[in-house]
């Protein structure tokens, strides 16, 4: 049961719903995990783009249905709790909020690093501090500023693929799709794609502020990630013919070197502007699904009650808000987590399965079964495809994650 006084308003339309996923998945990933993808899959870039594609679509397709029938904050918190029991829905929200926190600080840093390299981690904490600000304002506020946020990349990418493509530089020839990285390497390469997919279910954790979510939310994520997916293809095939995959893979920027290599270096410091904003994007929509899940969890007395405080002006879980912030706010000031990416994938992936599991529970015909089947054999898959310090050290924080719920021992109210 939600406590008296702490519901949140519905207040999205499909529109803006759309637009929180869209601004969740094309953020800072498309613009730093093709390098590392590349230098994984080699030729086989656009098969782990695809593969990445497909088990974020099963995905979907799993978390829009459940969430028709779960419209609460929360999302595979909740639907891992209501379908497979206590302990799943808990190791969802343990695996999200670790991996998801990891990734805000990762993107923040991004900001930093493209808006003031010498001091990236001032920039990275007032970044953090601004948009905890704006979030805690009202939930319109952070759809309106992702709508302009999204408006803003989208503009720069086009840009990035018109500059390649139109260019004396691009090769179709540098398109032939092999497995260079080998079978390894390709799934690899998925597993850090997925990075740059993970951001769509954002609109489920967000049930609660959607307007007839039953009829939303099952349009809203495959609508997102369909748009998503064309953006991306378009941007590696863009990459691809200027850089080729040894190029790219040794890109530090890939983008911006792409476009220098075009023949058009003007255009580098909007791509990194782009990047920024990018970033930025990221950063915000990450907060908002990160706090509303510890909203669900410390409902439920998993993480402290406190936290499941919702501000009677601006209709917020403002203390999970401020909460989130804060942990955001410390490590964005103390670690580099650029290395997180491959952990956060690990986690999200974890979060995934449990939602892919949950979704076969809803309907025992086996054509319905066919997709979350396939979405579970894949997360599971690409999890422990990923470089092996992602996978001990994702494992290990599950490993904490378990042991904090024994020591609770304790069920659920429910």
């Amino acid at each position: 049961m939600t406590p008296a006084g702490s519901e949140l308003r519905r207040t999205l339309g499909l529109g803006d719903a759309a637009v929180v996923g869209l601004g969740s998945m094309i953020g800072a990933g498309i613009f730093a995990a093709l390098a590392p993808a590349a230098g994984a899959a080699g030729s086989g870039l656009l098969l782990a783009l695809a593969g990445a594609a497909v088990v974020a679509y099963c995905n979907a397709l799993s978390s829009a249905r459940l969430a028709a029938r779960y419209p609460a904050s929360g999302g595979t918190y909740v639907y891992g709790r209501e379908r497979l029991g206590e302990f799943w829905g808990y190791l969802a929200g343990w695996s999200f909020i670790v991996g998801k926190t990891a990734s805000c600080a990762a993107m923040a840093l991004t900001v930093g690093a493209y808006v003031w390299p010498e001091q990236a981690h001032t920039a990275a904490v007032a970044a953090v501090v601004a948009l905890t600000a704006v979030n805690y304002g009202g939930i319109q506020k952070s759809a309106w500023l992702t709508r302009v946020i999204v408006a803003v990349v989208l503009a720069v990418l086009a840009s990035v693929v018109v500059v390649c493509l139109g260019s004396g530089r691009s090769d179709a020839g540098r398109l032939d799709i092999g497995l260079s990285g080998g079978a390894g390497g390709v799934l690899q390469a998925a597993g850090l794609l997925f990075f740059a997919f993970a951001g769509y279910a954002r609109i489920a954790t967000l049930g609660e502020e959607v307007r007839d979510p039953r009829r939303t939310i099952p349009r809203a994520i495959p609508l997102a990630l369909g748009l998503t997916l064309a953006v991306y293809g378009c941007v590696a095939v863009a990459v691809l013919s200027v850089l080729g995959p040894v190029g790219l893979g040794q890109a530090t920027a890939p983008l911006a070197d792409a476009v220098r290599t075009a023949g058009l270096p003007g255009l580098v410091p909007v791509v990194r502007a782009g990047a920024a904003v990018a970033a930025l994007g990221s950063l915000l929509a990450l907060i908002l699904g990160v706090s509303r899940t510890t909203l669900a969890m410390a409902r439920d007395r998993h993480l402290p009650q406190a936290l499941a405080a919702v501000h009677p002006r601006f209709q917020v879980p403002h203390r999970a808000e401020l909460a989130v912030g804060a942990v955001v706010a410390v490590l964005a000031a103390t670690v580099d987590v650029r290395g997180a990416i491959g952990f956060s994938s690990f986690g999200v992936l974890v979060y995934y399965a449990v939602a892919n599991a949950s979704a076969w529970t809803l309907d025992p015909s086996r054509l319905s079964r066919v997709v979350p089947a396939l979405g579970l054999i894949g997360c599971v898959v690409l999890a422990f495809s990923l470089p092996a310090v992602s996978v001990v050290v994702g494992v290990g924080v599950l490993a904490v994650g378990v042991v904090a719920y024994g020591v609770r021992g304790q069920q659920v109210p429910r």
